[in-house]
């Protein structure tokens, strides 16, 4: 006959248990309802084709809708907040991106974004690319370092926005090659374009998909790209790094849950996504817009993420970077 204690304990340890079966059963079904997947971004663009793309793989490979819900504004903050507050059942998806390494250094946030969410996935890298005015007389990335020497504080490179991925890549290009330039902010990357053909600007850092157009048509001139590869839709343009070794700067997009999402739904997930990522027209249609699909188990996207977080920091505290 068993003691009281003993008893005791074995009737402890099955209560322990109780609360995690519907867990186990809820994710040896997921999904069962819609999946919603937040993107922190306005519609259109290489970022909503490219959630949208998976979006309709997922949806046909879980059997379920997966419903894209755009949600800009507060630079990310507010979309990300949304799954914060969100269970962490699976059906609420995160859009990541670079901004999240960069946000969390800038100003005080209502989350941890390393703790609270986890990242499911890779998802796809739009590559950055240094860009010049066909006025300016360089003709490569080694000119363009030399002629920026030569004029100290007379070269205007154009980003995307403050302490944007853009702005951070030109401040770790003056770093790491000890040029003296002058960072202009612009609001996105159409104005950016306008002023780089008609020379109001001599150089940008912009993203691939913005610039693609304009390299091929030969409006720009396209130097280097800071990814840490070649792209496939401009192979003879050369990474940055091939030239001047550690003048790399990887984009990241992914995609997250609420942390305590059970791991057999991140495994399910991350499996169902890296199988579209892996998908020949898939790729094509990524290429078609200047994105590389970036395969990833979960573990190794969140220790990108997390390396991430601790370059940008360094970078935005030596540089100064405040939030606007």
């Amino acid at each position: 006959m068993k003691s009281p204690r003993r008893k005791f304990l074995a009737l402890a340890a099955t209560a322990a248990a109780l609360p995690a079966l519907p867990r186990v059963t809820a994710a040896q079904t997921y999904p069962t309802r819609p999946v919603r997947w937040i993107v922190p971004y306005p519609a259109g663009g290489a970022t909503d084709l490219i959630s949208r793309l998976i979006g309709q793989w997922l949806t046909e490979r879980l059997g379920q809708p997966v419903i894209i819900d755009n949600r800009p504004g507060g630079g990310t903050n507010i979309g990300t907040q949304a799954v914060v507050s969100s269970p962490p059942d699976g059906y609420t998806l995160l859009f990541t991106a670079s901004t999240h390494t960069i946000n969390v250094s800038l100003q005080p946030l209502p989350f941890n974004f390393l703790r609270d969410i986890t990242l499911v996935s890779g998802l796809a890298e739009l590559p950055l690319v240094i860009d010049v005015s066909q006025k300016l007389p360089v003709k490569d990335l080694k000119e363009f370092v030399a002629y920026a020497k030569a004029n100290p504080g007379k070269v205007n490179v154009a980003s995307f926005g403050a302490a944007t991925i853009s702005h951070l890549a030109i401040e770790f290009f003056k770093a790491t090659t000890g040029v003296d330039v002058v960072h202009v902010p612009y609001r996105g990357g159409a104005q950016i374009m306008a002023d780089l053909i008609s020379g109001q600007i001599q150089a940008a850092v912009d993203s691939l998909p913005s610039s693609l157009p304009h390299i091929k048509s030969g409006a720009i001139r396209a130097l280097a790209l800071l990814s840490a590869e070649r792209s496939s839709v401009l192979p003879e343009l050369p990474a940055a790094n091939e030239i001047i070794p550690g003048l790399e700067v990887r984009t990241f997009s992914g995609v997250g849950v609420p942390s305590g999402t059970p791991p057999e739904i991140v495994e399910r997930l991350n499996r169902e996504i890296n199988a579209g990522l892996a998908n020949p027209a898939i790729k094509t249609r990524f290429a078609d817009v200047g994105a590389s699909p970036v395969i990833m188990t979960s573990a190794e996207a969140n220790a990108f993420v997390k390396a991430q977080t601790e370059k940008w920091a360094k970078v935005i505290k030596e540089a100064g970077i405040k939030a606007e």
